[in-house]
């Protein structure tokens, strides 16, 4: 009798579990039920914020923004609330920066203090924007009343679980479009970004976090699209990025600006980028980031200024109070396959450690580039300087890039397997220039010919490479050249 009774009260709570579950589901509160006003003029941060408080206080549901243009500043999601921007909704930033607040500040890579925001949460769970609407931070207005220190991002979350962003369109932030920081569990998908016009204009930042997936995404941005971080010396890990479209005047798919935690078991593929001023590929570690456990595949690119760019160096910066410096990184187990690029400038690919630190345990394949075939005697040339300590950039090492195809040096076990270079003109550089390099095979490669004034493939001071079915013209002057203490080259 005693466990029937038991048994009748556990199924009793966990119905009220359900159906309080349920109803918090359904619950939806009206910002116009605590005074906001849709005419783009109003400022409703109060009316809005009263609505938020209320649905967590009552349990949970979703908060509904509708037709209409609602102005607002800083707003801040609770647990289990869910903003709604319903179809013809526009959220509208404040113009003037008073109106922001600064949520878990911190200084970037160029020193300057980051975390105003528009949207922002902190220490919640459960919560999440969606809608067919628009949130528009009015960047270039806020900037203009004061704003260009502060810069708001548009949408920031720290330390939050259980994050869901769908469908929602977001545009005109001051800086940074969206924002996540040691948060878990988030979902992103059929996202719409817009951010053009300002310094810093990101698309997607992921900073810290764990267990994330992004797809079905479409990102116009005047910098980074979608840019992995760490800021902290916690890891970016478990994270899928899949189906995302980018026009960017930065980088497409960048790690670590700021990478002072580790990058691990990270997944991206099926991106299709139409443009990236500032490299394709990036993988940077420089502030002590261990980066391993990543897979790229199925990219097509248009224009890119340099496809693929690897760099592994020492900067050593930290990025919040009382955080330890660290010991240089590395870079490994990493696999960048099945990529298209139609016109790749300045050089198809870059991987540079430093001396005494490799980059150790690549995989390249099945990559197709053409090159405009612009390079100059001058610039194959040109001389690249280690600059450990510099700010990550494709341009650290100037735009004369003395290798066409490749420019690799401090790396080891590495391999390359069925990797195609086409080119419009006839370049002057050598397609492949190598220094300081071990255990590095080059299987079924295409070269074009270039002018004869150097030789295609450079090796210098490398040990252990293996060259196979190097296919070049018949119009190839000379293949290969090897220098200084170099040892064990094979060429079939």
């Amino acid at each position: 009798m005693r466990k029937l009774i038991h048994s009748l009260i556990a199924c009793i709570l966990l119905l009220m579990a359900t159906v309080t579950h349920t109803a918090a589901r359904d619950r939806i509160i009206d910002i116009t039920s605590y005074g906001a006003v849709g005419d783009g003029k109003t400022l409703n941060t109060s009316a809005i914020q009263q609505a938020i408080d209320a649905c967590t206080s009552q349990g949970g549901g979703k908060v509904r923004v509708p037709s209409g243009a609602w102005l607002t500043g800083t707003l801040l999601l609770k647990s289990n609330v869910t903003l709604l921007v319903e179809e013809n909704a526009t959220l509208l930033g404040s113009p003037d920066i008073k109106d922001y607040q600064v949520i878990d500040g911190f200084r970037d890579g160029l020193g300057q203090q980051m975390g105003y925001a528009l949207i922002g949460a902190v220490d919640v769970n459960n919560t999440g924007i969606t809608g067919k609407g628009v949130i528009d931070g009015q960047g270039k207005l806020v900037r203009a009343s004061g704003g260009h220190e502060r810069r708001p991002f548009l949408i920031r979350f720290v330390h939050c679980s259980n994050v869901t962003v769908t469908d929602i369109r977001l545009q005109g932030p001051t800086a940074w479009t969206m924002h996540f920081f040691r948060c878990s569990d988030i979902t992103t998908k059929r996202v719409t970004i817009r951010s053009r016009g300002l310094g810093n204009n990101d698309g997607i930042d992921i900073d810290c976090c764990e267990r994330v997936q992004i797809s079905d995404c479409d990102i116009d941005s005047g910098d980074d699209a979608i840019c992995f971080k760490t800021t902290s010396p916690y890891p970016c890990k478990d994270i899928s990025v899949s189906n995302i479209k980018i026009n960017t005047g930065e980088g497409a798919i960048k790690f670590g600006t700021e990478s002072a935690g580790n990058f691990e078991n990270i997944s991206i593929s099926k991106i299709d980028v139409a443009f990236a001023r500032e490299g394709g590929i990036k993988l940077f570690s420089v502030d002590g980031a261990h980066l391993k456990n990543i897979s790229i595949s199925d990219i097509v690119m248009g224009k890119v200024n340099m496809p693929i760019i690897i760099r592994l160096g020492a900067r050593l910066k930290t990025f919040r109070d009382g955080d330890a410096q660290q010991e240089t990184g590395s870079i490994s187990n990493i696999s960048i396959r099945s990529v298209k690029v139609k016109n790749g400038t300045w050089t198809g690919m870059l991987i540079s450690g430093i001396p005494g630190h490799y980059i150790d345990g690549l995989t390249l394949e099945d990559i197709n580039i053409n090159v405009p075939g612009e390079g100059t005697t001058a610039d194959a040339a040109a001389t690249l300087e280690e600059k450990e300590k510099d700010y990550p950039e494709i341009k650290m090492f100037g735009k004369q890039i003395p290798a066409y195809a490749l420019y690799i040096r401090h790396a080891k076990n590495i391999r390359f397997n069925n990797i195609t270079f086409t080119s419009d003109k006839t370049d002057a550089r050598p397609a492949v220039i190598a220094y300081d390099i071990e255990k590095v095979q080059l299987r079924k490669w295409q070269l074009p010919a270039n002018s004869g004034q150097t030789p295609l493939i450079h090796i210098t001071d490398s040990k252990s490479v293996q060259l196979q079915r190097i296919k070049t013209p018949a119009s190839a002057q000379q293949l290969l050249h090897k220098e200084g203490n170099t040892e064990n080259v094979t060429l079939d």
